[in-house]
């Protein structure tokens, strides 16, 4: 399972990833947030340590394209991530189809022997929501042995619920965890993240995260 955790340290950002409208006219968005440590698929990457991260996306007629950013986590430090993608809605289900590039600036993090880091790994994420629920596939595309990593999601008032697993190649890797959030206001939220898997550390984890947008 360590051999999994270190080929996939890739970005939260594309697992907590929501489903957006198409919007009318062209936008610029961007926000800034800490949290007391960088949750990412149920694993803490920032091995207890606190996190910085940011983002600014340009989005016009349905259509976007990003990038996000993160103080990095405990194996490979600065973490860049690219992304671009189209939202919609069909009837009254919301789609939302993502290509996501995982970039760690000067390391090649292992994913491809290429002297460089971007296209190191990168995913197809495909995000299907209707009401308060939710269903994410994510695809390697690029780098890594090949996965899929799922997610459902349920939104109840304030709290949401959160399942996900994988399918990997190495069926010895696979692994689920659950989640459960709550937002105390549009800023500051609380996660809990318990593991279900034996091989995996199974200590429940707690995180605090603060989020402001920037006025563009």
């Amino acid at each position: 399972m360590k051999k999994f955790k270190t080929l996939l340290a890739a970005s939260v950002a594309a697992a907590s990833m929501t489903m957006v409208a198409a919007p009318a006219s062209a936008e610029v968005s961007a926000s800034v947030s800490v949290a007391s440590l960088y949750l990412w698929r149920g694993f803490d990457l920032s091995d207890g340590s606190p996190a910085v991260m940011g983002d600014i996306t340009y989005s016009t007629g349905g259509f976007y394209a990003g990038v996000w950013g993160s103080s990095g986590d405990d194996t490979y430090g600065q973490e860049v991530d690219y992304y671009a993608g189209f939202a919609t809605e069909v009837g009254p289900i919301s789609v939302d189809l993502s290509v996501w590039n995982y970039v760690y600036p000067g390391v090649s993090a292992g994913f491809a022997d290429n002297g460089d880091t971007f296209g190191d790994l990168s995913e197809i994420i495909l995000g299907l929501g209707m009401g308060p629920v939710s269903l994410t596939i994510y695809d390697n595309i690029a780098g890594a042995n090949g996965y899929f990593y799922y997610t459902a999601g349920l939104d109840v008032g304030s709290f949401s619920f959160l399942a996900g697993g994988t399918d990997n190649n190495d069926e010895d890797s696979n692994y689920a965890h659950f989640d459960v959030s709550y937002a105390y206001n549009d800023s500051v939220s609380f996660t809990f993240s318990q593991m279900i898997d034996e091989d995996n550390d199974d200590d429940l984890r707690f995180v605090v995260s603060y989020s402001l947008p920037i006025e563009m």
